[in-house]
C-alpha cells in the first residue's frame, strides 16, 4: 500500500452510499486487469523516505505556518505570497526537501521515481505551502544538471535551489497553436551573442522571474525546409536584459500569473546556450517528460482537496453531504481519483522497468485535467453559498480557494499539453486510428 494512503475511506459514508460505477470506470477497471500487475508494497528504503518525510514535517511545518501566516486577501502572484514560498523552499533546502530528485552534490537526494510519488502524496496530505521556484525545481534544474557544463552548473543551479531568484520556462508563442515545434522566436549568432526577436506567451510568472529557460529557433529556414524539429536551441535568459519587455496577462481568476515576453533585438550571450544549437527538441522533451509525470502525480492534491471540501461541508453545508444526488457524485469523484491514482502508478511501473510511459502518461494528463475542473465544480456546489466567496470578504472560506478554482482550473485543457494533442498522440501511438478519425 503506498505512503499517504491508509486504506480508509476518504469520503466515508458518502462513499458507500453510491448505487453504481460508472460505466467509463467500469470499462478502466476491466482494461487494467490486462495489464501487467502493480506491486503496491514499498520497499523498506521508500517507507524509511517517507516516514522520515512526514517526521520532518511534523516538526517543521506548524511552526512555519505560525510564523509565516497570510492574508486571505493576499494574491498568489503577489509579493507577500511570493516571500512565503521563497521561506518555506529555503526551509525544505534546508532539510534536503527542496529538490529531492536532484543528485546529492547538489543538495538533492537522488529520489527515485517511487519516493517523487510517495513526496507527491506526503506533501498534499500535509497540504504545504507551494515552493518559490516550482518550474525551476521539478523541470529547469534537472535539463541544467543533464546538458549544462560545469561552469553553467554553479551559476545557475543555486540561485533556483536556494530561491535566490525566481525561474520560469518560455516555449509558448501566439502563432504556434498546440505545436511546440512551430515556434518562431528567433535567435541569430552574431559573434559572442545571438540577436532575438519575437514572442511568447502564456509564459508563467516571468513578471517574476529574473531567470528563464526558452526554446529559441536558431535556423529560420527549418521550418521552410518540412524540418521544424530541427533548428530549436535552448537558451538560459536574464529577463531584464535590455530588448526584453514582459507583460503580464490577467486570468480569468483575476491573478497575474500568465504573461506575453517581447524580444527586440535583445543581445543573448552564448554562454547561455544550454546544449549544443539545434539541441533545443531534445532539451524540451527531457522537461516535457518531467511536466508531464509531474502533472500525473497532481492526482494526490485532488485526493487531498476532496477530503478538504467534504470537510468544510460538513460544517458550512451539511445538508449537501445528506442530498442522494450530491453523494453520487463525490462518490463518482472519489472513485475516478482512485482510477486516476492506479493509472499514474501503472505509468510509473513502466518508468520503473525502464519502459516508455505512454500511454500511460496522456492518459493521466487528459484524466487530470477532466478531473481539476469538475472537482471544482462539485466543490462550489457542495459548499453552496458559502462555495462562491471570493478572497478578501470576511466569511471567505479557505481563502477563496474554491471560487477561484472554479474559473482558474479551466487552464489545465492547455496546460502541461493540451487535450487535443494529447488526444492525438493516444489515437496515433495508442489505438492506431487511420490520420481522418484524428482530432485537430
Amino acid at each position: 500500500m503506498l505512503a499517504g494512503h491508509n486504506g480508509a475511506d476518504p469520503v466515508g459514508s458518502v462513499a458507500r452510499r453510491t448505487h453504481h460505477i460508472p460505466d467509463w470506470s467500469t470499462e478502466c477497471i476491466r482494461l487494467s486487469a490486462t495489464i501487467s500487475a502493480v506491486d503496491f508494497a514499498l520497499a523498506p528504503e521508500d517507507q524509511a523516505f517517507g516516514d522520515e518525510l512526514r517526521a520532518w514535517l511534523d516538526s517543521h511545518l506548524p511552526a512555519f505556518l505560525e510564523k509565516e501566516a497570510i492574508d486571505d486577501d493576499a494574491q498568489l502572484s503577489g509579493e507577500r505570497s511570493q516571500k512565503r514560498r521563497q521561506a518555506w523552499q529555503r526551509l525544505l533546502n534546508e532539510g534536503k526537501w527542496a529538490a529531492i530528485h536532484w543528485p546529492k552534490e547538489y543538495n538533492g537526494r537522488a529520489a527515485t521515481a517511487m519516493q517523487r510519488v510517495i513526496y507527491s502524496e506526503v506533501m498534499a496530505e500535509y497540504r504545504t505551502p507551494g515552493m518559490f521556484n516550482a518550474n525551476g525545481i521539478w523541470q529547469i534544474g534537472p535539463m541544467i544538471i543533464a546538458w549544462g557544463t560545469d561552469d553553467q552548473k554553479r551559476r545557475w543551479l543555486p540561485s533556483i535551489l536556494e530561491a535566490r531568484d525566481h525561474w520560469c520556462q518560455g516555449f509558448s508563442e501566439p502563432n504556434a497553436g498546440n505545436d511546440l515545434a512551430n515556434l518562431r522566436t528567433t535567435a541569430i549568432l552574431d559573434g559572442d551573442h545571438y540577436v532575438v526577436n519575437g514572442q511568447k506567451i502564456w509564459i508563467s510568472t516571468a513578471h517574476l522571474a529574473k531567470w528563464g529557460l526558452f526554446l529559441l529557433r536558431t535556423d529560420p529556414t527549418a521550418i521552410e525546409r518540412g524540418a521544424k524539429h530541427e533548428g530549436i536551441t535552448a537558451f538560459i535568459i536574464d529577463l531584464e536584459t535590455e530588448g526584453i519587455i514582459r507583460r503580464p496577462i490577467r486570468d480569468m481568476a483575476g491573478e497575474e500569473m500568465f504573461n506575453e515576453v517581447f524580444f527586440t533585438d535583445a543581445h543573448i550571450p552564448v554562454d547561455c546556450r544550454l546544449g549544443g544549437e539545434g539541441e533545443g527538441w531534445m532539451v524540451a522533451m527531457g522537461t516535457l517528460g518531467h511536466e508531464r509525470v509531474g502533472i500525473a502525480g497532481q492526482v494526490s492534491i485532488l485526493s487531498a482537496d476532496l477530503r478538504a471540501m467534504i470537510e468544510a461541508a460538513r460544517t458550512l453545508n451539511p445538508d449537501a453531504l445528506r442530498d442522494p444526488l450530491m453523494a453520487d457524485r463525490l462518490a463518482k469523484a472519489w472513485t475516478e481519483i482512485e482510477l486516476a491514482r492506479l493509472l499514474s502508478l501503472r505509468a510509473l511501473s513502466r518508468v520503473i522497468k525502464g519502459e516508455k510511459p505512454w500511454p500511460e502518461v496522456q492518459f493521466a494528463k487528459l484524466q487530470w485535467s477532466y478531473l481539476a475542473q469538475s472537482l471544482a465544480e462539485l466543490a462550489v456546489d457542495l459548499l453552496g453559498t458559502s462555495g462562491v466567496l471570493a478572497r478578501g470578504g470576511p466569511d471567505t472560506v479557505d481563502r477563496g480557494k474554491w471560487t477561484r478554482l472554479y474559473s482558474f482550473q479551466r487552464y489545465s485543457t492547455i496546460g502541461g499539453g493540451s487535450t487535443e494533442v494529447q488526444k492525438n498522440i493516444i489515437a496515433d501511438r495508442a489505438i492506431k486510428l487511420p490520420g481522418q478519425a484524428r482530432l485537430s
